[in-house]
């Protein structure tokens, strides 16, 4: 095999491997030091879903796995978000943005409140933790949004991030599989030896 080759197969998977994980990220929440986190404009909070009636407190980043009661807890990382008011809010992902879904998409939306299946008006958390409680009913995507309201200047931040009820998602994940299997097979067949 010549250096050209190698050098391409490592370039091609090093691009792969890179866009694989970009890909499975889910908007607005990830992980961080093994915590999963949500990113309000520049402000950020722990994030974390349980479902204490069917898995007790194991905790959940982006996927929830049963369409049963579900309790979102926002823990405020930044004391400024303390005095703004936050409100949140689940719509389903009726336009399938899935993990691409921003807050641009969100302000297309013809009528957001029609999409929405929870709402928490803007409160206040002095405690600096905003628990919502939501029954989910039905599986499928969804879009969680959270919007802090700055307490003096007209700025507002937001939060989008998709999330999966009733299963995993595994977004890309497919298709980085097959393509890894492609450029194997690529790389078998132009090692092949002629027959003669």
């Amino acid at each position: 095999m010549t250096i050209s080759r190698i050098l391409l197969l490592q370039l091609t998977l090093g691009y792969l491997i890179t866009w694989c994980q970009d890909a499975t990220a889910h908007g607005g929440v990830g992980m961080e030091d093994d915590v999963c986190v949500i990113k309000i404009g520049f402000l950020k909070a722990h994030f974390t879903i349980y479902q204490p009636k069917t898995y007790g407190t194991q905790e959940f980043c982006e996927d929830i796995p049963e369409v049963a009661s579900s309790v979102f807890v926002i823990d405020y990382l930044h004391d400024f978000l303390k005095e703004m008011q936050v409100d949140f809010r689940i719509i389903r992902d009726v336009n399938n943005f899935s993990i691409f879904a921003n807050w641009d998409d969100i302000t297309g939306l013809e009528d957001i409140e029609q999409d929405t299946v929870f709402y928490l008006p803007s409160v206040k958390r002095p405690d600096g933790v905003l628990t919502v409680n939501y029954d989910f009913q039905q599986a499928g995507g969804y879009i969680g949004i959270v919007t802090a309201v700055h307490p003096e200047k007209e700025k507002t931040y937001h939060a989008v991030f998709y999330f999966q009820v009733g299963g995993t998602d595994y977004g890309y994940l497919p298709l980085f599989i097959a393509l890894l299997v492609l450029a194997q097979a690529l790389y078998w067949f132009s090692n092949r030896v002629p027959v003669k």
